[in-house]
């Protein structure tokens, strides 16, 4: 890492290995901490410390960035700033309230059984090409592994074969989000899928190497292709539109939608079956792959389904400790 040539590059130097001691890459935010580092050591008569009148022209620079992206971009520079604060109780901090205004989250689109089962069905019927001539079988089984184990896209299309352990019935989940590995263990029924699917990459040309991708999209030559994330992605959608599942926007779900869709179904059997449901959160963050169950509730939507669910467990466990509201006269 070459050294920054602002005033403040020494204190972002010593953030950047503070970070990435604790396991997170910081590629990008290193790039946009160059950018104002940058900016900064270009002032004239010589480099400027970070100040409200340099943060506020700086940002003026950066009006090709759309809001979202300023915003990201503003947010990094003023976790540099608190860090640095720690030391120096007099620096500057940006205030985020001036702050480009932050766009409203997507809202995700929880995919039914009955959905997953179309989709399904459309995957079958996808015809083979010179560039993917398992197509069909490749997209049947990254749809059942994305909706039964809550997978992200990233971390499928980096499976290789050597991650599916056929004895323990696991895949492996290598170096993650945030660095963090886990091992995902498979339901009877996506061991049935990987198996079948293992069967018929046995039968092509080639032999299967474990450093082989495990959702492969050909052609049949060395070293193997795996499915890139924006390719995958673009075929999902596909995928998606000929099933005729859209959002309420009319547009196709995201890959990532597979993913709130797992969550929300976990805890949908978890209240069906009885479960402690808080007592299982803990579980479903391992299994997420997410530090905490903070980052597990993002995708835990209060949907109508679990609505009615919570609120039957409750009404059995308190109804009889409530009393009903009536007016005057005693009536509900």
């Amino acid at each position: 890492m070459s050294d920054f040539t602002s005033p403040l590059g020494p204190a972002a130097m010593r953030f950047l290995t503070l970070k990435r001691a604790l396991g997170r890459g910081y590629a990008r935010e290193e790039a946009i901490l160059r950018a104002l580092d940058g900016f900064l050591a270009a002032q004239r008569p010589g480099p400027a410390d970070l100040t409200p009148a340099t943060f506020a022209a700086w940002g003026q620079t950066l009006g090709r960035l759309s809001p979202g992206v300023r915003r990201a971009w503003f947010r990094i520079a003023r976790n540099l700033c608190l860090y640095r604060r720690r030391i120096d109780p007099t620096c500057f901090v940006p205030d985020p309230a001036l702050f480009p205004l932050p766009h409203r989250p997507l809202v995700p689109y929880i995919f039914t059984p009955a959905e997953i089962a179309r989709l399904l069905q459309c995957a079958d019927q996808l015809p083979p090409a010179s560039r993917s001539p398992l197509r069909a079988a490749a997209y049947r089984l990254a749809v059942v592994l994305l909706y039964t184990t809550g997978l992200r896209r990233g971390e499928l299309v980096r499976l290789t074969v050597a991650d599916y352990d056929p004895g323990t019935q696991t895949l492996a989940i290598r170096a993650s989000k945030f660095h963090k590995s886990r091992v995902v263990p498979l339901a009877a029924d996506g061991v049935q899928e990987v198996e079948r699917y293992l069967a018929a990459r046995r039968r092509r040309p080639h032999p299967i190497a474990p450093t082989d991708p495990l959702v492969w999209s050909g052609p049949d030559r060395r070293p193997p292709r795996p499915y890139t994330g924006a390719g995958f992605a673009q075929g999902f959608r596909a995928l998606c539109r000929t099933a005729g599942i859209r959002t309420p926007a009319g547009q196709p779900p995201r890959v990532h939608d597979t993913r709130h869709s797992c969550a929300v179904q976990a805890l949908l059997r978890w209240y069906r079956a009885g479960a402690d449901v808080h007592a299982k959160l803990p579980l479903l963050a391992t299994y997420l792959g997410h530090v905490s169950i903070v980052s597990t509730a993002y995708y835990l939507h209060f949907l109508a389904p679990v609505r009615t669910l919570a609120s039957e467990r409750f009404a059995q466990r308190y109804g009889a400790v409530i009393a009903p509201v009536t007016d005057r006269e005693g009536r509900p």
